[in-house]
Formats: structure tokens, sequence, C-alpha cells
């Protein structure tokens, strides 16, 4: 093992005495082909080309002598640092850090960052990356080849932003471009970079917020919010208890996709929303469209609105993680289940409807669970009925799906 670890950050500024040090005693050095070329790099050292970091740290461990790893940025900050003191390699390091690409990419565009969601984009997680830049209103994405602002910009059709793109950051050839979502698949772009993405209804926060990124809990405190919240009166399928056991079952979470069919008022949708899931709000009654987005601009929470007639308008949505269906009966039900998503919770008012929307999911290859759901409302003055509902709630799982979350 190497006797000593320095990995070192850069951000273009001159090296750090620390810095130098370090690299003067190195017998080892790994970075990128501009780390090499920096003059501070013994010209007797080995250099190990940084691609795969797992492999130089192989390299590494098997080093006898000072060994030096340069890399952009903060290195502790979703960097090198995390596999180096890995499990797998067990190396000490010393960090001399930098200013982050992530703060650099902020401070080009004169912006603050301490309410931006920051997320990696490769190969395995593009799809959530886009799913948080369409949840939130503020992102930093630290892009890969492959997973780069052309394919954020294709993944996020249907859905506005504005996208800051920060090439090479700390280089001779830094550049920074501002254009709009829609257009970013129209240009090729150097590696490395960083994307902010912006856009949506931003509410005001007096004075700043107390933690980075999305303050959690925003709003109303409490879920299934009664209807007054929403504007006036619910569907048959929105009751409070039953919008509460829906969203149990679903679990939405940061980087999810929610597909809710049949949004109606917008209040599942709204809710689904506020856990941070990006959600796609569908429904063929415009006069709901409307009511849905006013929801989600009195909630503060983004969303996008599809008006039209399931399962048709389906087809062209990108890929969900979860599915509520409100409306639209077995037919629905069945186009959602050919797209896999990991849950689907619907509906029905009547056991043989339910029995029927079970069978076609266990037929997809879904483990079906359903329960009576019955509440009855109360004029606690006079403790009276007010309303009574009952409906069957049916949620099907796949059982041999991976979590796309991990």
């Amino acid at each position: 093992m190497a006797d000593r670890v320095t990995v070192i950050g850069w951000d273009g500024s001159p090296l750090t005495a620390a810095a130098r040090s370090a690299l003067g005693a190195a017998t080892l050095v790994a970075g990128t082909a501009h780390h090499l070329a920096l003059p501070e790099v013994p010209a007797n050292a080995e250099r190990i080309r940084l691609g795969s970091v797992a492999l130089a740290a192989r390299r590494i461990a098997g080093h006898r002598g000072s060994a030096v790893v340069l890399a952009d940025g903060d290195p502790g900050f979703f960097g090198v640092v995390r596999t180096l003191r890995g499990p797998e390699f067990g190396l000490e390091v010393e960090v001399v850090p930098a200013v982050s690409s992530v703060a650099t990419a902020f401070a080009r565009a004169g912006m603050a960052w301490d309410d931006a969601h920051v997320v990696v984009a490769h190969a395995r997680t593009l799809r959530r990356a886009v799913n948080v830049c369409r949840a939130h209103t503020k992102v930093a994405v630290l892009t890969s080849p492959g997973a780069g602002p052309a394919e954020l910009g294709l993944l996020m059709d249907g859905v506005h932003r504005t996208f800051v793109i920060c090439e090479e950051l700390g280089t001779a050839n830094e550049q920074v471009t501002m254009l709009t979502s829609d257009k970013a698949a129209d240009h090729t772009w150097r590696d490395p970079n960083v994307v902010i993405v912006i856009g949506g209804y931003v509410a005001t926060v007096e004075g700043g917020g107390w933690i980075a990124g999305r303050e959690p809990g925003a709003g109303p405190r409490g879920w299934a919010l009664p209807a007054k919240a929403y504007g006036g009166a619910l569907g048959e399928g929105e009751t409070d208890l039953l919008r509460a056991a829906q969203l149990a079952r679903l679990g939405p979470r940061l980087g999810d996709l929610v597909w809710d069919i049949g949004s109606g008022s917008g209040a599942f949708a709204t809710e689904a929303a506020r856990t941070g899931a990006a959600v796609i709000a569908v429904d063929r009654d415009p006069g709901s469209c409307a009511r849905t987005e006013d929801s989600a601009r009195r909630f503060g929470v983004q969303m996008q609105i599809v008006h039209g007639t399931a399962p048709h308008v389906l087809e062209d949505l990108p890929e969900p993680d979860v599915v509520r269906v409100g409306g639209g009966g077995v037919a629905v039900v069945s186009a959602v289940a050919d797209r896999r998503p990991q849950c689907i919770v619907t509906h029905a008012s009547t056991r043989d409807a339910a029995e029927l929307i079970g069978r076609h999911l266990t037929e997809h290859g879904y483990q079906v669970e359903c329960a009576l759901i019955q509440s009855v409302e109360l004029d606690t003055r006079a403790w009276t009925e007010t309303e009574r509902s009952v409906a069957f709630l049916l949620t099907g799982r796949l059982p041999d799906r991976v979590d796309r979350a991990l």
C-alpha cells in the first residue's frame, strides 16, 4: 500500500503550498489529461490516466511510495474520496480541497445555491436525475458522458426549464451557455460540464431558508387535506381517507415519477408532489386540468399537467415508478400495467369491479391486495353523521422488480 495518499482538488486556481508540497514528493500521480499536464507534476513520477477510479485505486493500493490523486473541484463532494476510502480499498487519505464545480457553476451564473438540489447523472441515474429536475425549481446536475445536457433536454420533454451549462470550468476552454431545455439536444457539449436547471413556479422565502435544498414538509401540515384546501367538493375517488391510503401504498419519493390518471381536483397529484416526487397529472376534462394547476400553484409544487383521454394519451409519457388510476377502469389499469411501474393503486365502487381489476393486474404479474375502506364523517357539534363513503382500494405490486431508488 502507498506510504501516503493525498487527494488534491483542482478548480483552475494556483495550487496551494500544501498541494505543491504533496505533488513534489509524489512517486505516483493519478488524474485526467489536464491534471497530468500541470507543471507541478514531477517528471519522474508514474502517471495514471484517471478513467476508472476503482482501477486507479488498485494501482495506488499496490504502490510503494507517495501517491497523489488530482480531481476537479472538491474531491469529497460526489468525488474520488468516497471510493478511495471505501471498504474495497480502505486507503487513508489526506485531502486538499478546492471549490466544488457546483459552487463554481452557480458563481458563474451569479446565483445563490443553498436552495438547490444537487444530483449526479450517469447511465444508471439519469432518469431519476431528470425526475428531480421535473419536480424542483433549481437543480444542479453533475453530468457524465452519455448523460449530459442533450440527454437531459430530451428527457425533459413536456416541461419547460432553463439550462445554464458550464463546460470545462477552471480551464482556458471554460464556457457558460444559457438556453431553454428544448434546445440542449441541438448542440454538442464538452466534458466535464455542470448543468444548472431552473424554472417553474417559485415560492418566495423571506430571509432565505434554513436547510440546503427544498425545505422538507413545506406547505400545510398533514396529508390528505380536506376538500376546502383544494377549492371545494372532491370527486368520488378523492375522499380524505382513500387519498391517504393511496399515498401510503405508493410511497412516492425524491427521484420518482408519479402518474395520476384522472386527477380530478388535483388533490392527490398535489400531495404526491409535496413528497418531492415528479408528477404527471392526466385528465380528459379541461376544467379538472385547470383546477389541478391552480392547486399546484397554491401549494408551490411543480407538476406536468396533460389534457387527454387515457389510455391513448399515456403512450408518449415517460416511464413511471408508481401510478394512481383515479378513473378509466380496467382498460386504463391494463395499459398502465403494460408499462411495468413498481406499484399501481386504484379503487372500485363495487366488489365485482374490484375483482375484475384484480384479475387483470394478476394476469400482468402483479401481486394484488384489496381492502374495503369505509369512512363516516361526523358533525362534532351534535355527533351526527354527515357523510359516508365506501370504496374498494386495490394495490398491485411487481414482486420481481428491482427497486429503482437503489
